[in-house]
């Protein structure tokens, strides 16, 4: 059986690599916008890229645990493992696929790292949006109490602090 699903999944490997690379560069991207000006425009055209590439990988995913299926392993980096030890142990050679795979491991490591990253920069970012908001609104936001849930209650409180 695995003669069947080995070429498969080589190429299912392959083309994961690939889409990888492209969801680090929309990430470099975003990273790289987000340093200067926001451009909305830009910003949403990128988190667009970012969810069909996503969606994609998803597929691969999918397919990729059918696969290990087919072959009675989980959809699992030690599942992976096996499967590469049965692909030896039928004879065939799968070097150029677990060197890709490797790199795709890592380069999942690196997006998720630059998309928390850019996570964290846009939440500053509408943070500073909102803060900036309010002052212009005239209305400064105070702690004043908590809720049952131990949750902070915040009050606006409705004073003009530049006048005209």
């Amino acid at each position: 059986m695995i003669e069947h699903t080995f070429p498969i999944a080589e190429q299912l490997i392959a083309n994961a690599l690939q889409l990888a690379q492209r969801l680090y560069n929309q990430l470099a991207q975003e990273s790289e916008s987000l340093i200067r000006p926001p451009k909305a425009d830009f910003i949403n055209a990128v988190a667009g890229n970012k969810r069909e590439l996503v969606a994609q990988l998803d597929m691969f995913n999918k397919q990729l645990e059918q696969i290990l299926a087919a072959e009675q392993l989980p959809l699992s980096p030690e599942g992976v493992t096996a499967y590469f030890q049965r692909v030896a142990m039928a004879g065939l050679s799968f070097d150029t696929a677990k060197v890709e795979w490797e790199q795709l491991m890592r380069l999942c490591v690196d997006c998720k790292q630059l998309n928390e990253q850019n996570g964290a920069s846009i939440e500053m970012l509408a943070r500073n949006n909102k803060r900036t908001l309010h002052i212009l609104k005239g209305k400064s936001e105070n702690v004043t109490a908590y809720g049952r849930d131990g949750a902070v209650i915040s009050d606006f409180s409705n004073s003009t602090f530049v006048s005209v």
